[in-house]
């Protein structure tokens, strides 16, 4: 019996193929099926590459559908935050430093949103950290609508102001800007140093260094048009200018064109000595006049908002007794409002009227 079992266990096991048998079961690869033959490995291998083909590309379709929808969504978020809530977060201001959304239109020309929020995140930020304004109470809604009007205007006449610029040629360089931050410096009318001087720029306006030179520039930039535009009030002043270089009295000719009401009926003086630091000057006037020696006029110095024309009486010590003729240049509104006549303005959101003015 055991050996019954044994032959039908051994005649169960799989028959060795030889040598010769094997090779004579591989496929011959000739020049001629060579084709047929990767046709066929290829073949084999399709089922397993096309689902992965299949899965990447839904992973593309999903990804692109994905970003599509968050680049919809951020769009729709921004442009009801900015144009209907008009949030001013600090998060959609930096939004609108990258995305040029606009504010208004000038002249064929867009208005940055982030301009207009530069302008009003300074005044409040005054207000909320200086003085402890809380502008989500509602009892402080009309000044903050004040400011949202204020900011809107002043960044809509600073776009015209850069038009009249443009087409008058006038422009403020970086070295302008400087000189004239050098100047009021040494004047220590921003702090003593430099660390003081952005500690100040931060806790007041919320503003680095470079929105400072910013805002700056744009004044000086207001300043220059006016000045370029204002051809009568040039002439009058080299007119008063000729008369005190042909010998004539300052205190007169102070009298006959000053537009200063405080000193032309006093011949043009100041009325107390001044010194280097003074505040009731223009940094420019105070400058000018430390440069002149006792008894000597100045030429025309330009303040920005007027020329002046300066005379060093006499030396107190190390303070000036002085004495000036004052020409006002006319206010830059003046031609910006012409031109706003003419081409005026778009606005893009929607601010409460300035209330009426009540009487008593």
């Amino acid at each position: 019996m055991k050996r019954k079992k044994l032959k039908k266990l051994l005649s169960k096991r799989p028959r060795r193929t030889s040598e010769p048998e094997v090779r004579e079961s591989v496929p011959r690869i000739t020049n001629e099926t060579v084709a047929a033959h990767r046709e066929e490995v290829l073949g084999s291998a399709r089922k397993y590459i096309y689902p992965l083909q299949h899965s990447k590309h839904r992973i593309v379709l999903i990804s692109t559908v994905l970003f599509i929808v968050t680049i919809v969504f951020f769009f729709t978020y921004c442009t009801l935050a900015l144009y209907k809530f008009q949030t001013s977060s600090t998060f959609l201001y930096r939004v609108s430093q990258v995305m040029p959304f606009p504010i208004a239109r000038t002249g064929g020309r867009f208005v940055a949103y982030e301009n207009y929020l530069f302008e009003l995140r300074h005044y409040t930020h005054y207000y909320e950290n200086q003085l402890d304004t809380d502008f989500s109470d509602p009892k402080n809604t009309p000044q903050l609508n004040d400011f949202k009007r204020r900011a809107l205007d002043k960044v809509i006449s600073d776009a015209y102001v850069k038009q009249l610029a443009k087409q008058h040629n006038v422009s403020v360089s970086s070295q302008e800007v400087n000189d004239q931050i050098t100047l009021v410096r040494n004047q220590n009318r921003l702090g003593g140093n430099d660390k003081v001087f952005e500690d100040v720029l931060r806790d007041y306006w919320g503003w680095s260094v470079d929105d400072f030179k910013r805002s700056l520039r744009q004044e000086l930039l207001a300043q220059k048009v006016a000045s370029t535009l204002d051809t009568d009030t040039h002439t009058r002043a080299e007119m008063a200018l000729a008369e005190v270089k042909a010998g004539g009295d300052f205190a007169a000719l102070a009298k006959k064109y000053s537009d200063d009401p405080k000193t032309k009926d006093t011949g043009g003086e100041f009325g107390y000595p001044v010194d280097r630091t003074d505040r009731n000057l223009s940094a420019q006037t105070t400058d000018a006049l430390f440069k002149l020696a006792p008894g000597q006029a100045s030429e025309l110095i330009n303040t920005g908002y007027s020329l002046e024309i300066l005379k060093n009486i006499e030396a107190q010590g190390d303070k000036i007794r002085g004495a000036h003729m004052l020409f006002n240049f006319k206010d830059i509104n003046t031609y910006v409002n012409d031109l706003k006549e003419k081409k005026p303005s778009t606005q893009y959101i929607s601010l409460p009227a300035a209330p009426s003015p009540t009487g008593p």
